[in-house]
């Protein structure tokens, strides 16, 4: 009433009083009493505030791309702020200009400058993939902005919430990255394969050299064997010929020692050499004696043989 105003703000509302071009008072969270019609009020919040943007970009293949995301930003230093935009009050309280609501335009616009010039050195698919880097560089370019600066905003953080191509070729871009997957699914399972065959092909290998191994082993013992037979065969051969020498050495000792027994009597008669055996049986004597009969038998013009003598040889026989 009579133009005295009472105004209290919260810690986050920043107030400068301005009385004759002056600042009477300035803080954060401040309580007073003032005269309107001597003062002026600029009240600027310094509570961190995010602001949307879209853009909607070229890409350096001439795809169109439309990035979503958010800049969080707070004001650092409410004097330049004041400086560069009105944020003076009215006696109602209400902003006596539009400006207030200018900060967020520009920083959009600023951070459109800088994604725009950073799409347009990337493909569209790289640029879907490249969120991360798309938010940095809007991040680092907002900060080294010399409009920023001069407007007293710290930026806190940057994020990229979507990057969407047109309909059409996102269809495409699909349809391609599920033809890849499957082209790589497909390659898998050839490489598996060919791993098996490989794996298979060195399990036969290994069987075969295997069983050549267990070839060249019993070749061996096969080998062993027989030189073991064939050195038995040799010796057995060498004591054959050490007999067959032996026996005929005796045989010629047996025939030398013959010689020398037959040679005194060659020119001896059978006859008497048998007589000059006393151990002769007297059965045989008579046989001879019955031979030379025999022999004889044209001279001889009768023979008598006793009765007794052939009864005396028979019973000889029977015994």
């Amino acid at each position: 009433m009579l133009g005295f105003r009472f105004l209290k703000v919260p810690p986050t509302t920043y107030v400068i009083q301005y009385r004759g071009g002056k600042i009477v008072r300035q803080g954060g969270g401040l309580a007073f009493l003032y005269f309107a019609p001597l003062n002026t009020i600029v009240q600027i919040p310094v509570a961190s505030t995010d602001v949307p943007f879209v853009f909607n970009e070229t890409t350096a293949d001439f795809q169109q791309a439309i990035i979503q995301g958010q800049i969080t930003c707070r004001v650092a230093d409410p004097q330049k702020t004041a400086a560069m935009l009105d944020y003076s009050l009215t006696a109602q309280g209400d902003y006596t200009s539009e400006d207030p609501t200018k900060l967020g335009e520009r920083l959009s616009n600023t951070a459109q400058v800088i994604a725009h010039a950073f799409t347009q050195q990337k493909a569209l698919g790289d640029l879907l993939v490249g969120s991360a880097g798309l938010s940095e560089e809007i991040l680092t370019g907002l900060r080294a902005s010399q409009m920023v600066q001069s407007l007293g905003v710290e930026i806190l953080s940057v994020v990229i919430l979507s990057i969407k191509p047109a309909p059409e070729m996102s269809r495409a871009l699909e349809a391609e990255a599920r033809e890849d997957l499957l082209r790589r699914a497909d390659l898998a399972i050839s490489a598996r394969r060919n791993a098996a065959v490989e794996q298979e092909r060195m399990i036969k290998e290994n069987e075969l050299n295997t069983r050549i191994a267990i070839e060249h082993k019993r070749g061996e013992v096969r080998e062993t064997r027989l030189a073991a037979d064939i050195e038995i065969e040799e010796r057995r051969s060498t004591l054959v010929d050490s007999q067959v020498a032996n026996q005929r050495k005796e045989a010629e000792a047996r025939s030398i020692a013959l010689r020398a027994v037959l040679e005194p009597i060659q020119g001896v008669d059978w006859r008497l050499l048998l007589a000059a055996n006393a151990a002769l049986d007297p059965r045989f004597l008579v046989a001879l004696g019955f031979q030379e009969l025999a022999q004889n038998a044209a001279k001889i013009g009768e023979l008598n043989v006793s009765p007794e003598l052939l009864n005396t040889l028979l019973q000889r026989g029977e015994k």
